[in-house]
């Protein structure tokens, strides 16, 4: 009986073993992955998903920033199921020899899962680029607008209405020669043409 026993609790701990070696390691779901690229751009790559996976790039390059995601079942990898990390880490290092993390990477591939199915392959299925803090240049040019508004505002305060010149009173010459034409005037209406000099300067007696 205590044989029986002791061959029981023999062959419960074996597969207990056996079944804890053969249960795959948690996946590196959620965890992000920072690394350059060959031109020195910042990136950082993040996973998330169960059985279908899903890996997000974004990176930092010269006042842009662009990004791409994959998808794929890892899983059907026997080596990614023992060990994701590594799975990632080799990703992380084929992505650094590349001058653009998100350009001639239709597929990820990895060394340990080589003969792996396809569906286990990592494919591209969305990417794009955009001018980093786009914001910021978006208020920036809203200031600008701003203060050419108010430069031109100030602008026509300072032109305003042209000054008004004061009246100037006619001199004493000019009254003269004012008297003189009018003079002249009906000389000419009243008295022979050989007598307008004479009949004006009388007329430009009375009327001065």
């Amino acid at each position: 009986m205590k044989s029986f026993a002791l061959l029981f609790l023999v062959v419960t701990c074996g597969m207990g073993g056996l079944a804890q070696k053969l249960k795959p390691k948690k996946r590196s779901n959620g965890e992000e992955i920072n690394f350059r690229t060959k031109t020195k751009d910042v990136c950082t790559m993040s996973m998330s998903g169960d059985e279908e996976l899903r890996l997000r790039i974004e990176c930092k390059s010269q006042g842009m920033s662009y990004w791409c995601e994959f998808t794929g079942k890892p899983s059907a990898c026997r080596a990614f199921r023992n060990n994701p990390k590594v799975y990632w880490n080799q990703i992380a290092a084929e992505l650094r020899k590349l001058p653009h993390a998100c350009e001639s990477t239709q597929v990820l591939k990895t060394t340990m899962c080589q003969k792996a199915p396809t569906e286990a392959l990592m494919k591209q299925i969305a990417a794009g680029m955009e001018p980093e803090d786009l914001a910021i240049q978006d208020k920036s040019v809203q200031k600008t607008s701003t203060s050419m508004r108010g430069a031109g505002k100030s602008s026509a305060k300072k032109i305003g209405k042209p000054p008004v010149l004061p009246l100037i009173k006619p001199t004493r010459h000019g009254q003269e020669s004012e008297n003189e034409t009018e003079a002249m005037k009906l000389a000419r209406e009243h008295c022979w043409e050989s007598l307008h000099g004479f009949c004006s300067y009388i007329i430009g007696i009375f009327r001065g």
